[in-house]
């Protein structure tokens, strides 16, 4: 039962690095200015909160067969089962869709960052502009060439202004470096809730063997 119980506990770990994830994207430097924006209605705004609510509802299956493992309840373990099926099952579709729309989200917030950059001259498009050009350290549509000149830009001196990344490119590099870091986590996920099924499946089955005994 020990080595059951360790296994829910790292379900509950992984359900915690879903979740950290999640609040890493909403909350980190570089993408929480994403949130506030006004058309912040994007796939990038969406995937986040399913990575929170994902990993939360992890948390909780996790609590769930760590219970039914201690209480010897095979309906515990069997909606245990039954939990992270459906959430392994949701989290290989949401690896496709997140993959396959990864190009879709980069080209919403260029789109978006294209459209404010048109209304500059606009008071709340500049603030807008500030926010998202300070939190991705880029500027305008050239980088070095346009530091010199934009007032929206994060100020900068002389020689540090000529390695300046235009906001397009920063928003890919952003986004590929994000990508890798939930690539690599989702895979231990992965391995961590199939071995939580299969202690799941064999836990549940030495418990109706040891009452048939009895």
């Amino acid at each position: 039962f020990v080595l059951f119980n360790k296994a829910y506990l790292f379900l509950q770990l992984a359900g915690t690095a879903v979740l950290a994830i999640g609040l890493w994207l909403r909350f980190d430097s570089q993408t929480k200015s994403i949130f506030d924006l006004e058309s912040n209605n994007t796939t990038f705004y969406t995937g986040v909160y399913i990575l929170i609510g994902a990993g939360a509802l992890m948390m909780m299956v996790g609590f769930l067969g760590c219970c039914g493992a201690l209480q010897e309840s095979q309906c515990m373990l069997g909606l245990f089962f039954l939990f992270l099926f459906v959430i392994f099952a949701l989290e290989i579709a949401a690896a496709i869709w997140g993959f396959a729309n990864k190009d879709k989200v980069t080209d919403e917030l260029k789109n978006f960052y294209m459209e404010t950059y048109g209304k500059r001259s606009q008071p709340a498009a500049r603030e807008t502009l500030k926010a998202f050009q300070l939190a991705l350290d880029c500027c305008g549509l050239t980088g070095a060439l346009e530091q010199q000149f934009m007032d929206t830009c994060p100020k900068k001196t002389t020689l540090e202004s000529f390695s300046v990344m235009s906001c397009p490119a920063a928003i890919d590099d952003v986004f590929n470096s994000k990508l890798n870091v939930i690539g690599a986590v989702g895979l231990g996920i992965a391995v961590i809730m199939i071995f939580g099924m299969i202690f799941s499946m064999v836990l549940c089955c030495a418990i109706r063997k040891n009452r048939e005994m009895v």
